[in-house]
């Protein structure tokens, strides 16, 4: 089959390896410059390389697999540097280090709240099952129908999976103490809702995360997307950059052509790696999944206030990974999905990565890349942007003991909600797709196969599993497979 690729972030490129690697034509259409889509790269002109998107290298053993798929090692592209402390928690009455060896963390746990060293124990052996099951079994579903979860091995899991449990009052089964809460909580903050909204199965972030440990792959986070774009060319994928398909054109019910740049390609499968629902408005309406409605009522995961700086001198007392957790996580969650405004009183993260690799900044000098989460679709006029940027650079300055921090800067931008819709189409600016409530599980997100087109299907965090590194690689992978059952289902009626 001649395959069209639209996109090439994580389940792009995914995508594009599996269907290249089953012997299929792919040709991968790409709207900006370079690959990677949110995990792009860029470097300034005074010496600063910056990850663009994301920057937490968790479930190396997932990341591994796909490069094993191809019979390659993540080694053979990049070095990992596993991070110790993972990263530091900073609170209204102190800090909290998370140390890469899990038996120091049990005694900090201890330390804080006695008997928390066993109940962390028994956490993480419950979060390890769920971890083994959820992402080796679990998210590898292509979701059409519950069918699917009818196995033996899930049945029997079923109780074991907590998927009808919240994740804050799971938590609180174990802890009580406000620190070890906000520790356990904070993984699934990276799935785009409250704690109280986000099913206790996914306790298996917390094992993904504190138990196989936080990584650095030197060079970057696109270092994984240059490997990947290896082996997608490698294998025989085609890449066309700067090139925007403008329009999916039909007929007999099937994708025939797409108008990338003003001229018309045919294609026999199409896979949008692309913003779902942009990519189902380059469609007539008659052929779309979803109406307008049904996007209106989805609950999105936030988008981002992300500054991406530059300092001249080094930042001492700063880790690789630190969040700044000095104010209450609802008020900012309120902000987000109920009042949907800018927050009164924000949390956010810092990434340092020159503090591990003295490549993505000159010498002497820091890069850093702060990121503060905020409500889809609303305004972010440079004057805001500008004030929360001075907010979060004063709980900065204090935190490291420097007092005119913002005079150090040398390299200044900024990406918010219109950076997203204008570079990734991403709807209402969004940065993680859609957050995986209950409602938004498995066969309730939206499907990876066109219902009406037969040859149209969908990749990446708008569908299953949902956000994040692994699960778009492996949201890749599940279409890959489904676009070449259809190779064979044709085949098998011509035959």
């Amino acid at each position: 089959m001649k395959i069209a690729i639209i996109g090439s972030g994580f389940s792009g490129l995914s995508a594009a390896c599996y269907a290249a690697q089953a012997g299929h034509e792919v040709h991968v259409f790409e709207k900006n410059s370079i690959p990677g889509g949110r995990a792009r790269q860029f470097k300034t002109n005074n010496g600063y390389t910056f990850d663009m998107g994301p920057s937490w290298y968790w479930m190396p053993d997932i990341i591994a697999d796909f490069f094993h798929d191809f019979g390659y090692k993540p080694e053979d592209f990049y070095k990992l540097v596993a991070l110790d402390p993972q990263f530091e928690m900073i609170f209204s009455d102190g800090n909290f280090e998370v140390p890469q060896n899990y038996d120091e963390l049990r005694i900090i746990f201890e330390s804080i709240e006695e008997g928390s060293g066993k109940k962390l124990d028994e956490f993480m052996e419950a979060a390890r099952y769920k971890y083994e099951v959820g992402m080796k079994e679990f998210v590898y579903k292509p979701c059409h129908s519950w069918w699917e979860f009818f196995s033996p091995k899930i049945a029997k899991s079923a109780f074991k999976l907590d998927l009808l449990s919240d994740f804050r009052s799971y938590v609180k089964k174990y802890f009580t103490h406000p620190k070890l809460i906000a520790l356990m909580e904070f993984p699934v903050i990276f799935l785009g809702a409250s704690p109280k909204n986000i099913p206790a199965l996914y306790s298996l972030m917390n094992y993904g995360g504190y138990a196989l440990g936080t990584w650095y792959p030197m060079g970057g986070f696109y270092e994984v997307i240059k490997a990947m774009h290896t082996v997608a060319e490698n294998l025989g994928a085609t890449f066309y950059f700067n090139h925007s398909v403008d329009r999916i054109d039909t007929e007999n019910d099937q994708v025939s052509t797409l108008l990338v740049n003003g001229t018309s390609i045919a294609f026999d499968a199409v896979i949008a790696s692309s913003d779902y629902h942009h990519t189902e408005t380059l469609l007539a309406e008659k052929y779309r999944n979803y109406t307008q409605n049904y996007w209106e009522d989805r609950i999105f995961a936030p988008s981002s206030l992300i500054y991406y700086l530059g300092f001249n001198e080094p930042i001492p007392n700063l880790k690789h990974h630190t969040l700044f957790f000095e104010h209450d996580l609802d008020i900012h969650i309120d902000a987000i999905y109920k009042e949907k405004k800018w927050p009164d009183e924000p949390l956010f993260y810092t990434c340092c990565p020159s503090k591990t690799d003295p490549h993505v900044a000159p010498v002497g000098h820091e890069n850093i890349f702060l990121l503060m989460p905020l409500a889809i679709g609303i305004e972010d006029d440079e004057a805001t942007r500008e004030r929360y940027l001075n907010q979060m650079l004063e709980r900065l300055a204090k935190h490291v003991g420097i007092k005119d921090l913002k005079s150090k800067i040398d390299y200044k931008r900024s990406y918010c909600v219109s950076d997203f819709i204008a570079d990734y189409h991403a709807y209402k600016g969004n940065a993680y797709g859609l957050a995986n409530t209950l409602g938004q599980t498995a066969v309730w997100k939206p499907a990876v196969k066109n219902k009406k087109l037969s040859n149209l299907f969908y990749t990446g965090q708008l569908t299953v599993p949902g956000p994040g590194v692994p699960p778009a690689i492996i949201s890749g992978k599940i279409v890959a497979n489904e676009v070449h059952k259809l190779n064979l289902k044709q085949h098998e009626e011509t035959v």
